[in-house]
């Protein structure tokens, strides 16, 4: 059985010439980049380790990993472009096709999607007319999912290229692409004030980034996320008295949990079926027929015959 040539093309397949080498930068461009390469690589003592901040690199002149941009990186490194390929195709945050000036990632984990982060990427979707990896046609916003941005006391979050934006309601995060669209200024929640991606990359390569009160903005993680860290230096948690389920506290108040406080098996009891006599769970009978628990708490009721 054979193949037409329409059918190979439906499905994506081509049997045409391998793709030819990919084409030089300009000797202009080269040049400047072989300048920043050298002093990138003279940071690391095994050359290769030098190719993720070189992939930055390269991202920060067309805004994305081209072919080109990869056989520079293996040029300057002595390493085959097979293996730059095999490192770009293999992290996020390296891009392989044209994107925006802002990327935008909305957190879908699961502490962001429960709190609002599906809603508002679906809502985002929507409003700027494009899906995942999608960018406007004005070029401004490239649109992504990210499975987590590693602020989870914010939640829901949003990232613009790797600066923050917590505690996003789809309105907010509506009104945000909006700004960005326009050109109206964007202060992120904390970071960094914010930059284009392909500033954004070159920083990421390792250069400073010269924009004043840039170095000295700063963001600290919350209060949840530094929990750990207390403990680490010696610091002590506050202590919490939490009794048995159904035993009544003797000497100290019953612990009322604060508004931001939130409560979880591990906390007071809970009313249940099982610990509720106002809400009994039902039995089953051996005919495997369901049948109201009775209220009397004396204890289980015996069975025919046992």
């Amino acid at each position: 059985m054979t193949t037409s040539s329409s059918e190979r093309s439906e499905r994506g397949v081509s049997l045409g010439m391998p793709e030819l080498p990919a084409p030089a930068y300009p000797d202009d461009v080269r040049t400047r980049l072989e300048t920043d390469a050298r002093e990138i690589i003279a940071r690391y003592p095994d050359s290769r380790s030098a190719l993720l901040p070189l992939l930055h690199l390269v991202q920060s002149e067309e805004g994305h990993v081209t072919r080109t941009g990869m056989r520079f990186c293996a040029d300057v490194l002595g390493l085959t472009t097979a293996e730059v390929t095999a490192v770009a195709t293999f992290y996020t945050m390296y891009r392989r096709r044209p994107s925006g000036d802002y990327q935008v990632g909305v957190c879908t984990n699961t502490l962001c999607a429960v709190m609002g982060g599906d809603a508002i990427f679906e809502e985002l979707q929507e409003h700027l007319g494009v899906g995942n990896g999608g960018t406007t046609d004005d070029g401004k916003v490239t649109l992504e999912h990210i499975e987590c941005n590693a602020a989870c006391d914010f939640a829901p979050v949003v990232m613009v290229n790797w600066e923050f934006f917590d505690n996003q309601t789809p309105e907010s995060a509506k009104r945000m692409v909006d700004d960005l669209r326009a050109g109206r200024p964007v202060a992120p929640t904390r970071g960094a004030p914010l930059c284009t991606f392909k500033e954004t990359a070159r920083i990421l390569a390792g250069f400073p980034d010269a924009r004043e009160g840039a170095v000295e903005a700063t963001g600290s993680a919350g209060p949840a996320s530094l929990i750990g860290l207390k403990l680490a230096k010696g610091e002590a948690a506050p202590a919490r008295v939490v009794h048995p389920r159904g035993e009544a506290p003797r000497d100290t108040p019953p612990h009322e949990p604060s508004p931001t406080e939130h409560l979880s098996s591990h906390d007071a009891p809970q009313d249940t079926s099982a610990s509720d006599p106002a809400h009994p769970s039902p039995t089953t009978t051996r005919g495997g027929e369901a049948s109201p628990r009775p209220s009397d708490s004396s204890g289980p009721v015996a069975e025919e015959g046992e």
